[in-house]
């Protein structure tokens, strides 16, 4: 595979060329090699920093045509996990896959040069910069020694279009655009260089309704376009309506596994609520009295509609 310094323009569509291959059923489960191993997988891998340990025998797997959502709160690992899969850091144990082959990547660009690419939660645009300009950052298209701007803007526009994104204006300062824009922007250019497994940390964590709305429009765009998505989100109602696959993570360990024919929408929202610790907190409010009895006797009602009154996270060995 080229790199995107090697050839800006070979990258174009890279993802799309492979779908016919990897399609597989249509229904979310193709595989990136017409239907053999997925794109990128995790066995057993786990992440030690001397005596602490970060993440815990974490199986994971995302094929072509798939989203797989990985959820967890504040400190469950999932930091940890997007830098052992973006190739930041490697994992202390267990196997990481790609197409079926062990790797064991040195950097993030290693990772990129095998289709792995990641949209973090600050997007690492210059806010003042045009769109087209932050659009083909560090990887410039050029005619001698000059930029070749014509082809840059259009270049833009034109993968901007393929993923339903209808700017106005390339030449705008990608600062004046929406938080959700944003995200797509960054989403398409990781989709034109050529990325096959699309990893978006959080995109959707600082966004309102509607713009998390458009978010989660453009992660089906990549996925039916033939690219692996992992979204990262602490937000089950986000997740559920475009996910195939869901990791829960809940302080280094899995709490769940499942496909999305395993798990209702309710049930998901229930294992990221935590029942153990709703009740305890329950507890704690209702020896208060007062106002906060209250307060306990409604959180009580919750846990008891999310069904939670023995949640599966709290009995599970590798959650603790």
């Amino acid at each position: 595979m080229s790199t995107p310094q090697e050839s800006p323009q070979a990258g174009r569509h890279r993802a799309g060329q492979d779908a016919p291959a990897a399609a597989g059923n249509g229904n979310g489960n193709g595989r990136g090699n017409g239907g053999g191993a997925p794109l990128v997988k995790l066995i057993n891998a786990g992440k030690r920093y001397g005596a602490v340990i970060a993440l815990h025998d974490i199986n994971l797997e995302v094929g072509a045509h798939e989203v797989t959502c990985v959820l967890g709160d504040n400190g469950a690992g999932k930091s940890t996990l997007i830098k052992i899969i973006a190739g930041l850091h490697q994992p202390s144990s267990g196997v990481y896959e790609v197409e079926g082959t062990p790797v064991h990547f040195s950097s993030p660009r290693e990772a990129l040069e095998r289709g792995i690419a990641t949209v973090y939660q600050d997007l690492a645009v210059v806010a003042l910069m045009p769109v087209w300009r932050n659009f083909f950052l560090g990887n410039e298209v050029r005619k001698g020694f000059r930029m070749d701007i014509g082809a840059m803007k259009k270049m833009c526009k034109d993968e901007l279009l393929a993923m339903g994104i209808d700017l106005r204006d390339v030449d705008q300062p990608i600062g004046t655009l929406s938080g959700g824009e944003r995200q797509c922007v960054a989403i398409s250019r990781a989709v034109h260089f050529g990325a096959k497994v699309l990893i978006l940390d959080e995109p959707t964590a600082a966004l309102g309704v509607k713009q998390s709305g458009v978010v989660l429009k453009y992660i089906i765009q990549a996925r039916e376009r033939g690219l692996g998505v992992i979204f990262i989100t602490h937000n089950p109602h986000h997740a559920y309506p475009v996910g195939d696959r869901f990791l829960l993570l809940n302080r280094g360990a899995s709490i769940g596994n499942f496909e999305k024919s395993q798990i209702t929408r309710d049930e998901l929202t229930g294992l990221m609520a935590g029942g153990a610790e709703l009740e305890q907190l329950s507890h704690e409010l209702e020896s208060e009295g007062g106002s906060m009895a209250a307060a306990a006797h409604e959180l009580e009602a919750e846990v008891s509609d999310l069904g939670l009154s023995q949640p599966s996270a709290s009995t599970d060995p590798e959650a603790r």
